[in-house]
């Protein structure tokens, strides 16, 4: 079961984030205090820690999603993918990583079996070194130096300054004349906007640098970014309309001041802007980072089209009907022999089922490829069932049989288990099989131990495996 216990990040957690991304050499911006500060609302991301690493769960569309972990000193990464995977099983969801860095793709792909793998170009966040960035060297960047020298031409008292605490009026007023001459009308624009101006009230912690351009007593641009191992992500950049050449500018003298001792320098992604994707491509970056996003699929959704006939010497398992809903009803609320199938309510479905609550619930965890459920029929009647479930993404899943009391002590929940193990095995082409039984099940012990192979135990179940 999984321990991960998920908290809303708040502004009050920039310190706790900070601990894990302050060396974090992923180089992208999600990997950041300031990404997760500045996208709460939008985001809704969600902290936990397991392994001595941090895991960020975020909310893109109505699926849940999960950042790569960041590990702190001791901090056991696969350790932290496995909580990852359990909570998702736990929750049946599927895991779905994103935004993951291309140096962790690799280990990803050798870790679930089948994936959806996918990397949209709007994602990619434009990186450059920062001793392009703070020196503008070469004939490539004649551009930025000519726009630069008109800047300092008409503008010869302007200095970039480093910005505390104490400047928050300093900044207020920057946005109070920003407003005036803001023109972007698009929602993504305002809400960026605001979320801009939120984090700058952050100005004056510690792990972030913030500084602007000065220009006769005022703020003409500001920029605030954050360190995050050896990149430098610039999380705002905002300047004045009608001062040209600033932004130039201040990204060479920002460069100067926060980058000195970072290698690389993150201007985050475009957004699908045109003109920002215009922008950001003329400081030749030295890569466009790609992200990706992986979705862990199990070898039911890869192989299962629909639930198949297995036959035995003297059973036939096959998908549920509606002909069974009064066996299989009788099946799920058998108290007594249910107490070993470890529930905490009927069948888990709640209380007062109905009749067909059973029959949809199967249903329902088969369309999401969660669970396959077989009947177990002797002469074509529905005497129990047996169930493939939790599925691990890694080549593993669990199986549960279970039989009608009256046709008990028969040998046909052994019969069926052993049928299903190997369908499972080289059929669905599992690499794993697993079972377990409360230690004061001896029926069951014994029909697990003639079936697979004892895998441990504690102080509540025995563990079983069958592996090809």
């Amino acid at each position: 079961m999984s321990t991960l216990e998920f908290k809303p990040v708040t502004m009050r957690d920039g310190a706790k984030l900070r601990r894990y991304y302050r060396d974090c050499n992923y180089g992208l911006c999600e990997y950041s205090t300031g990404t997760k500060l500045m996208w709460n609302r939008t985001l809704h991301p969600a902290w936990a820690e397991a392994a001595g690493c941090l895991i960020v769960r975020n909310v893109f569309g109505e699926e849940m999603v999960f950042d790569y972990p960041v590990p702190g000193p001791e901090g056991d990464v696969d350790a932290a993918l496995d909580a990852i995977d359990d909570w998702c099983i736990q929750e049946g969801i599927p895991p779905v990583l994103s935004v993951v860095p291309e140096s962790q793709a690799s280990h990803l792909l050798s870790r679930y079996m089948y994936a959806q793998v996918s990397s949209v170009r709007t994602w990619r966040d434009y990186v450059y070194a920062a001793e392009d960035m703070r020196t503008f060297a070469g004939r490539r960047y004649s551009g930025q130096r000519n726009h630069i020298n008109k800047f300092r031409a008409a503008c010869p008292d302007a200095s970039f300054r480093v910005l505390g605490a104490e400047d928050k009026p300093l900044i207020q007023a920057f946005w109070d004349e920003y407003d005036q001459v803001f023109t972007k009308t698009s929602a993504m624009a305002q809400r960026e906007l605001s979320f801009a101006k939120k984090l700058l009230n952050q100005v004056g912690r510690p792990w972030f640098r913030v500084g602007g351009m000065m220009h006769q007593g005022r703020l003409i641009s500001l920029t605030l970014t954050e360190k995050c191992g050896d990149t430098l992500i610039i999380h705002i950049e905002k300047a004045l309309y009608g001062y040209p050449g600033v932004y130039p500018a201040t990204v060479q003298a920002a460069a100067q001041a926060f980058a000195s001792d970072v290698l690389w320098i993150n201007r985050e992604d475009d957004a699908a802007d045109k003109g920002l994707r215009t922008s950001k491509l003329q400081y030749l970056p030295a890569r466009i980072a790609p992200k990706f996003r992986f979705r862990a699929q199990n070898e039911l959704g890869a192989h299962v089209p629909q639930i198949p006939t297995l036959t035995t010497e003297h059973l036939t398992l096959d998908a549920l009907t509606d002909a069974d809903a009064d066996a299989y009803y009788a099946l799920c609320t058998d108290r007594e022999r249910n107490r070993w199938w470890g529930y905490d309510d009927i069948a888990g479905a709640g209380p007062n089922p109905c009749q067909e609550t059973f029959l949809r619930i199967t249903r329902e965890d088969f369309a999401k490829r969660l669970a396959i459920n077989f009947a177990v029929r002797l002469d074509g009647k529905c005497i129990g069932e047996a169930v493939l479930y939790r599925f691990d993404y890694k080549g593993g899943a669990e199986l549960g049989c279970r039989i009608a009391p009256e046709y008990a002590g028969h040998g046909y929940g052994t019969e069926a288990f052993a049928a299903v193990a190997d369908w499972a095995l080289y059929k669905v082409h599992l690499t794993r099989v697993v079972a377990k039984c409360y230690k004061e099940n001896e029926a069951s012990r014994k029909m697990l131990s003639s079936c697979m192979r004892p895998n441990g135990e504690d102080d509540t179940f025995y563990y079983f495996q069958k592996l090809v």
